[in-house]
Protein backbone atom coordinates (compact mmCIF):
# COMPACT_ATOMS: atom_id res chain seq x y z
CA UNK A 1 0.00 0.00 0.00
CA UNK A 2 1.48 3.32 -1.23
CA UNK A 3 1.02 6.32 1.08
CA UNK A 4 -0.87 9.16 0.44
CA UNK A 5 -0.57 12.82 1.71
CA UNK A 6 -3.46 14.46 3.14
CA UNK A 7 -5.39 16.40 0.86
CA UNK A 8 -6.65 19.83 2.41
CA UNK A 9 -6.06 22.56 4.46
CA UNK A 10 -4.58 20.93 7.18
CA UNK A 11 -1.94 22.43 9.55
CA UNK A 12 1.55 21.16 9.01
CA UNK A 13 2.78 18.60 10.91
CA UNK A 14 4.39 19.35 14.23
CA UNK A 15 7.69 17.86 14.87
CA UNK A 16 8.29 16.44 17.79
CA UNK A 17 10.89 19.03 20.38
CA UNK A 18 13.57 17.88 22.77
CA UNK A 19 13.08 17.11 25.95
CA UNK A 20 15.15 20.30 27.37
CA UNK A 21 14.70 21.99 30.24
CA UNK A 22 12.23 24.95 30.14
CA UNK A 23 14.77 27.79 31.76
CA UNK A 24 18.33 27.46 30.85
CA UNK A 25 20.66 30.07 32.27
CA UNK A 26 23.15 31.46 29.51
CA UNK A 27 26.52 29.71 29.88
CA UNK A 28 29.70 32.19 31.25
CA UNK A 29 32.79 32.33 29.51
CA UNK A 30 35.87 30.39 30.66
CA UNK A 31 39.37 30.39 28.91
CA UNK A 32 40.69 27.00 27.83
CA UNK A 33 42.82 24.91 30.39
CA UNK A 34 47.00 24.81 29.74
CA UNK A 35 47.10 21.48 31.31
CA UNK A 36 47.80 19.71 28.06
CA UNK A 37 50.27 21.63 26.92
CA UNK A 38 52.17 21.32 30.37
CA UNK A 39 51.86 17.62 29.92
CA UNK A 40 52.85 17.22 27.03
CA UNK A 41 55.93 19.21 27.50
CA UNK A 42 56.81 16.90 30.20
CA UNK A 43 55.88 13.65 28.41
CA UNK A 44 58.58 15.31 26.08
CA UNK A 45 61.04 15.94 28.34
CA UNK A 46 61.05 12.97 30.00
CA UNK A 47 60.97 11.21 27.02
CA UNK A 48 64.04 13.26 26.05
CA UNK A 49 65.79 12.83 29.36
CA UNK A 50 65.32 9.27 28.95
CA UNK A 51 66.89 8.84 25.17
CA UNK A 52 69.67 11.20 26.72
CA UNK A 53 70.17 9.00 29.07
CA UNK A 54 69.61 5.60 27.31
CA UNK A 55 72.37 6.88 24.58
CA UNK A 56 74.93 7.79 27.61
CA UNK A 57 74.19 4.39 29.09
CA UNK A 58 74.83 2.85 25.87
CA UNK A 59 78.08 4.88 25.24
CA UNK A 60 78.93 4.15 28.86
CA UNK A 61 78.39 0.37 28.17
CA UNK A 62 80.20 0.51 25.22
CA UNK A 63 83.19 2.16 26.52
CA UNK A 64 82.98 -0.62 29.46
CA UNK A 65 83.09 -3.50 26.81
CA UNK A 66 85.55 -2.16 25.09
CA UNK A 67 87.82 -1.74 28.08
CA UNK A 68 86.82 -5.39 29.74
CA UNK A 69 87.99 -6.40 25.65
CA UNK A 70 91.27 -4.56 25.80
CA UNK A 71 91.98 -6.03 29.23
CA UNK A 72 91.36 -9.49 28.02
CA UNK A 73 93.54 -8.80 25.01
CA UNK A 74 95.98 -7.23 27.24
CA UNK A 75 95.79 -10.41 29.80
CA UNK A 76 95.94 -12.86 26.82
CA UNK A 77 99.10 -10.66 25.52
CA UNK A 78 100.85 -11.00 29.19
CA UNK A 79 100.06 -14.59 29.35
CA UNK A 80 102.02 -15.21 25.86
CA UNK A 81 105.03 -13.11 27.61
CA UNK A 82 104.84 -15.09 30.48
CA UNK A 83 104.82 -18.49 28.52
CA UNK A 84 107.49 -17.24 26.44
CA UNK A 85 109.31 -16.10 29.77
CA UNK A 86 108.73 -19.59 31.08
CA UNK A 87 110.14 -21.28 28.03
CA UNK A 88 113.24 -19.13 28.64
CA UNK A 89 113.51 -20.01 32.02
CA UNK A 90 113.31 -23.74 31.17
CA UNK A 91 116.14 -22.92 28.49
CA UNK A 92 117.93 -21.41 31.17
CA UNK A 93 117.54 -24.33 33.44
CA UNK A 94 118.46 -26.80 31.27
CA UNK A 95 121.59 -25.14 30.26
CA UNK A 96 122.56 -24.48 34.07
CA UNK A 97 121.87 -27.95 34.25
CA UNK A 98 124.37 -28.91 31.65
CA UNK A 99 126.92 -26.86 32.42
CA UNK A 100 127.08 -27.77 36.02
CA UNK A 101 127.33 -31.31 35.12
CA UNK A 102 129.75 -30.23 32.38
CA UNK A 103 131.95 -28.32 35.66
CA UNK A 104 131.18 -31.11 37.57
CA UNK A 105 132.88 -33.46 35.14
CA UNK A 106 135.76 -30.68 34.50
CA UNK A 107 136.28 -31.26 38.03
CA UNK A 108 136.20 -34.95 38.46
CA UNK A 109 138.46 -34.63 35.52
CA UNK A 110 140.93 -32.29 36.98
CA UNK A 111 140.88 -34.54 40.16
CA UNK A 112 141.81 -37.56 38.20
CA UNK A 113 144.43 -35.83 35.94
CA UNK A 114 145.63 -34.49 39.31
CA UNK A 115 145.69 -38.27 41.40
CA UNK A 116 147.29 -39.64 37.80
CA UNK A 117 150.15 -36.75 38.10
CA UNK A 118 151.30 -37.49 41.91
CA UNK A 119 150.49 -41.18 40.42
CA UNK A 120 153.44 -40.59 38.17
CA UNK A 121 155.51 -38.15 40.17
CA UNK A 122 155.13 -40.81 42.84
CA UNK A 123 156.56 -43.66 40.21
CA UNK A 124 159.19 -41.59 38.78
CA UNK A 125 160.57 -40.58 42.30
CA UNK A 126 160.45 -44.48 42.66
CA UNK A 127 162.24 -45.06 39.60
CA UNK A 128 164.80 -42.51 40.24
CA UNK A 129 165.15 -43.89 44.28
CA UNK A 130 165.43 -47.42 42.48
CA UNK A 131 168.56 -46.06 39.71
CA UNK A 132 169.96 -44.19 42.03
CA UNK A 133 170.45 -47.61 44.34
CA UNK A 134 171.58 -49.51 41.55
CA UNK A 135 173.94 -47.15 40.18
CA UNK A 136 175.22 -45.47 43.06
CA UNK A 137 178.84 -46.02 42.24
CA UNK A 138 179.04 -44.98 39.07
CA UNK A 139 176.62 -41.79 40.33
CA UNK A 140 179.51 -41.60 43.05
CA UNK A 141 181.98 -41.52 40.33
CA UNK A 142 180.17 -38.89 38.12
CA UNK A 143 180.04 -41.45 35.19
CA UNK A 144 175.88 -41.11 35.67
CA UNK A 145 173.80 -38.20 36.22
CA UNK A 146 170.13 -38.63 37.19
CA UNK A 147 168.10 -35.39 36.41
CA UNK A 148 164.99 -35.49 37.74
CA UNK A 149 162.28 -32.27 36.32
CA UNK A 150 159.18 -31.52 35.42
CA UNK A 151 157.67 -35.31 35.69
CA UNK A 152 160.50 -36.06 33.13
CA UNK A 153 163.97 -37.99 33.98
CA UNK A 154 167.08 -37.39 32.49
CA UNK A 155 169.58 -40.32 32.74
CA UNK A 156 173.11 -39.56 31.31
CA UNK A 157 175.94 -42.09 30.97
CA UNK A 158 179.15 -40.91 29.63
CA UNK A 159 180.43 -42.99 26.64
CA UNK A 160 183.37 -44.36 28.43
CA UNK A 161 181.24 -46.70 30.78
CA UNK A 162 179.23 -48.31 27.49
CA UNK A 163 181.41 -47.99 24.67
CA UNK A 164 185.42 -48.40 23.63
CA UNK A 165 186.89 -44.76 22.45
CA UNK A 166 185.24 -44.59 18.69
CA UNK A 167 183.21 -47.21 18.70
CA UNK A 168 179.90 -47.63 18.61
CA UNK A 169 179.36 -51.60 19.83
CA UNK A 170 178.76 -51.89 23.77
CA UNK A 171 181.39 -52.80 25.86
CA UNK A 172 181.62 -55.88 28.38
CA UNK A 173 181.63 -53.16 31.08
CA UNK A 174 178.68 -51.26 29.40
CA UNK A 175 176.31 -54.36 29.23
CA UNK A 176 176.40 -54.66 32.63
CA UNK A 177 175.99 -51.29 33.39
CA UNK A 178 172.63 -51.75 30.79
CA UNK A 179 171.81 -54.45 32.06
CA UNK A 180 171.00 -52.88 35.23
CA UNK A 181 169.49 -49.98 34.26
CA UNK A 182 167.19 -52.07 31.78
CA UNK A 183 166.36 -53.60 35.31
CA UNK A 184 164.80 -51.12 36.38
CA UNK A 185 163.33 -49.64 33.36
CA UNK A 186 161.20 -52.68 32.24
CA UNK A 187 159.48 -52.25 34.89
CA UNK A 188 158.11 -48.90 34.59
CA UNK A 189 154.70 -48.37 32.50
CA UNK A 190 153.11 -45.39 30.21
CA UNK A 191 156.87 -44.29 29.92
CA UNK A 192 158.56 -43.67 26.68
CA UNK A 193 162.47 -43.72 26.64
CA UNK A 194 164.00 -41.94 24.28
CA UNK A 195 168.12 -42.87 24.10
CA UNK A 196 170.06 -40.23 21.88
CA UNK A 197 173.55 -40.54 21.05
CA UNK A 198 175.83 -37.17 21.56
CA UNK A 199 179.36 -36.74 20.56
CA UNK A 200 181.95 -33.75 20.97
CA UNK A 201 183.04 -32.00 18.20
CA UNK A 202 186.09 -34.17 17.38
CA UNK A 203 186.55 -34.87 13.72
CA UNK A 204 186.24 -39.04 13.04
CA UNK A 205 189.59 -41.05 12.54
CA UNK A 206 190.44 -41.71 9.29
CA UNK A 207 190.12 -45.06 10.45
CA UNK A 208 186.52 -44.99 11.41
CA UNK A 209 185.55 -43.12 8.28
CA UNK A 210 184.50 -45.08 6.12
CA UNK A 211 182.09 -46.68 8.94
CA UNK A 212 181.37 -43.44 10.67
CA UNK A 213 181.57 -40.59 7.73
CA UNK A 214 180.80 -37.94 10.46
CA UNK A 215 179.52 -38.07 14.29
CA UNK A 216 176.02 -37.87 13.20
CA UNK A 217 176.42 -41.20 12.09
CA UNK A 218 178.57 -41.96 15.43
CA UNK A 219 175.85 -41.45 17.71
CA UNK A 220 172.65 -42.70 15.89
CA UNK A 221 174.56 -46.13 15.91
CA UNK A 222 175.42 -45.91 19.33
CA UNK A 223 171.92 -44.91 20.28
CA UNK A 224 170.39 -47.68 18.37
CA UNK A 225 173.01 -50.15 19.58
CA UNK A 226 171.59 -48.75 23.69
CA UNK A 227 168.30 -49.34 22.17
CA UNK A 228 168.52 -53.04 20.79
CA UNK A 229 170.57 -53.80 23.92
CA UNK A 230 167.37 -52.91 26.26
CA UNK A 231 164.70 -54.33 24.30
CA UNK A 232 166.54 -58.00 23.53
CA UNK A 233 168.57 -58.32 26.80
CA UNK A 234 166.40 -56.49 29.20
CA UNK A 235 162.68 -57.14 27.69
CA UNK A 236 162.17 -53.36 27.96
CA UNK A 237 159.30 -53.38 25.67
CA UNK A 238 160.50 -52.03 21.93
CA UNK A 239 157.52 -50.16 21.98
CA UNK A 240 158.87 -47.84 24.84
CA UNK A 241 161.88 -47.34 23.17
CA UNK A 242 163.18 -44.07 20.45
CA UNK A 243 166.49 -43.86 19.49
CA UNK A 244 168.15 -40.64 17.88
CA UNK A 245 171.10 -39.36 17.26
CA UNK A 246 172.64 -35.38 17.94
CA UNK A 247 175.84 -35.80 17.09
CA UNK A 248 178.08 -32.76 18.37
CA UNK A 249 175.12 -30.20 18.33
CA UNK A 250 173.97 -30.30 21.84
CA UNK A 251 177.07 -29.88 24.31
CA UNK A 252 176.62 -29.90 27.83
CA UNK A 253 180.24 -28.47 28.36
CA UNK A 254 182.91 -26.56 26.59
CA UNK A 255 184.50 -28.56 23.73
CA UNK A 256 188.03 -26.84 24.58
CA UNK A 257 189.05 -28.96 27.63
CA UNK A 258 189.62 -33.00 27.55
CA UNK A 259 187.35 -33.04 30.57
CA UNK A 260 184.80 -30.76 28.71
CA UNK A 261 184.79 -33.04 25.54
CA UNK A 262 183.94 -36.75 27.96
CA UNK A 263 181.29 -34.92 29.05
CA UNK A 264 179.95 -34.07 25.89
CA UNK A 265 180.35 -37.77 24.57
CA UNK A 266 177.28 -39.58 26.28
CA UNK A 267 174.47 -41.54 25.97
CA UNK A 268 171.27 -40.01 27.48
CA UNK A 269 167.79 -42.06 28.73
CA UNK A 270 164.64 -39.27 28.54
CA UNK A 271 161.60 -40.64 30.61
CA UNK A 272 158.49 -38.90 29.39
CA UNK A 273 155.32 -39.57 29.88
CA UNK A 274 153.85 -41.94 27.04
CA UNK A 275 152.07 -40.52 23.93
CA UNK A 276 150.54 -43.47 22.79
CA UNK A 277 146.45 -43.38 23.93
CA UNK A 278 145.45 -45.32 26.41
CA UNK A 279 143.05 -48.02 25.45
CA UNK A 280 139.46 -47.81 26.77
CA UNK A 281 137.67 -50.80 28.35
CA UNK A 282 134.13 -52.09 27.01
CA UNK A 283 132.62 -51.59 30.40
CA UNK A 284 134.16 -47.68 29.39
CA UNK A 285 132.77 -47.58 25.98
CA UNK A 286 129.64 -48.82 26.92
CA UNK A 287 129.01 -46.36 29.50
CA UNK A 288 130.11 -43.28 27.45
CA UNK A 289 127.58 -45.25 24.46
CA UNK A 290 124.23 -44.77 27.16
CA UNK A 291 125.13 -41.74 28.68
CA UNK A 292 125.11 -40.10 24.87
CA UNK A 293 121.61 -41.97 24.94
CA UNK A 294 120.37 -40.38 27.43
CA UNK A 295 121.39 -36.53 26.61
CA UNK A 296 120.11 -37.46 23.32
CA UNK A 297 116.73 -38.35 24.66
CA UNK A 298 116.76 -35.44 27.23
CA UNK A 299 117.32 -32.35 24.40
CA UNK A 300 114.84 -34.18 22.61
CA UNK A 301 111.68 -34.28 25.11
CA UNK A 302 112.65 -30.82 25.82
CA UNK A 303 112.45 -29.92 21.45
CA UNK A 304 108.92 -31.21 21.90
Amino acid sequence: MQYQPPTGNLPPPRLPQPNVPASYPPASFRPPSRMPWVLTVAVAGVAGYGAYWGYGERARLTAKAEGARSAIRAAVAAGQSLEGQLSALRDDKDALEADKAALVAARDSLAKSVEEKSSELRALKGTTDKLREKMKDEIAKGDIQLTESGGKLRVGLVDKILFDSGEASISKRGEGVLARVGAVLASIEDRQIQVSGHTDNAPISDKLKQQYPTNWELSVARATNVVRFLQEKTSVPGDHLLASGYGEYQPIASNRTAAGRAKNRRIELLLTPSLAPKRISQAALKDRHESKKKDAAKHGKHDR
